[in-house]
């Protein structure tokens, strides 16, 4: 049988409801201000950790700033103050423009800072190039010259794969060219290309709205049909320059040139048809000429080269879209 329960008074119900609704009313702030507290405390933790981040970058980009003002303002150029016997070595690779490594600011102060070291036997430029500007080869050639009577020094050609149109232009300065019996040595010419896109937009119905004062304001574009008259004067202009590559290469080579037909027609040889022809002096490389014609056998470059620094401006400034502006140019280059 079940034990009589004992007697529960109304005062005591009440009592017992008034402390369980106490005890409800001090855990359910307590749940809560605890969950607050860590939202609170996680959002000041992430706070703190973004301006971390931000003081962290921004001392990235001072650093790298700093480094970059430093880098510009120290120009990666070879020493100049060796007084031991060498062979200075300037290299004049791939194009010849006024915005590239082989300009003629680059290259004219490479050969001076050689010619000036007292240390250096002799310059040799040491060349891998298609050709580019006649004008920018047409300053170094002249600068060569000028340096070579200045200082009383010689300087050498070393070709290693080809050595043509403005690469020759600028060659034909030294006392002696050198080169590889499989190099390509010449092409003495001049060229001036473009396209002309006159028939496909009749075809396609596009009628070109050019205006321009002047007759001769839009000659060379590439949407206007090109007329006798623009032609010649065009031709003329090309055959002057040309004149001035031969004139220049006479200067040079003197009496070493075989005369033929061909020789200043624009075509190129390998290096041995260049010796025989006389538009080189023997086959040859960069440690050849060191020992046995410099008799210095030491090398010093004195390249002028772009450092990362440059490169990186470069980059990312003044290079951007320098690819659609050459794309978009009308007014094709001399080469």
């Amino acid at each position: 049988m079940n034990e009589p329960q004992p007697p529960e008074y109304p005062h005591e119900s009440e009592a017992r409801a008034r402390a369980e609704a106490e005890r409800a009313t001090h855990v359910q702030p307590s749940w809560e201000r605890a969950t607050v507290e860590k939202l609170l405390f996680d959002s000041l933790a992430e706070q703190r950790l973004a301006r971390r981040w931000r003081t962290v970058r921004s001392l990235a980009w001072l650093a790298f700033l700093v480094f970059l003002a430093w880098a510009l303002m120290h120009r990666g150029t070879a020493s100049t103050d060796k007084t031991a016997p060498h062979t200075a070595v300037v290299e004049i690779k791939g194009e010849i423009a006024s915005d590239s490594d082989s300009s003629a600011e680059a290259i004219v102060a490479s050969i001076r800072s050689a010619l000036e070291d007292s240390g250096s036997q002799g310059v040799v430029l040491l060349i891998n190039s298609p050709g580019g500007s006649p004008v920018q080869a047409g300053i170094i050639n002249d600068e060569i010259r000028r340096l070579k009577a200045k200082h009383k020094k010689p300087v050498y050609a070393v070709v290693e794969e080809s050595c043509a149109s403005a690469a020759y232009y600028i060659a034909v300065a030294a006392d002696k060219i050198y080169v590889d019996k499989a190099s390509i040595v010449g092409s003495i010419g001049v060229l001036m290309d473009g396209f002309g896109f006159t028939g496909l937009m009749e075809k396609l119905g596009v009628e070109r709205r050019l205006m321009t004062a002047g007759e001769n304001k839009g000659f060379l574009d590439p949407f206007s049909p090109q007329t006798d008259k623009q032609r010649a004067f065009a031709q003329q202009m090309l055959d002057q320059v040309h004149k001035q590559f031969i004139d220049v290469v006479k200067a040079g080579r003197g009496d070493r040139l075989k005369s033929g037909p061909e020789l200043f027609s624009g075509l190129f040889w390998t290096g041995q048809q260049a010796v025989e022809m006389g538009l080189a002096d023997q086959l040859g490389n960069l440690d050849f000429v060191a020992r046995e014609v410099v008799k210095a056998e030491d090398l010093v470059d004195y390249t002028r080269r772009e450092n990362v620094a440059e490169k990186l401006v470069k980059k990312f400034g003044a290079a951007i879209g320098e690819g659609a502006i050459r794309a978009m140019r009308t007014v094709p280059a001399v080469r």
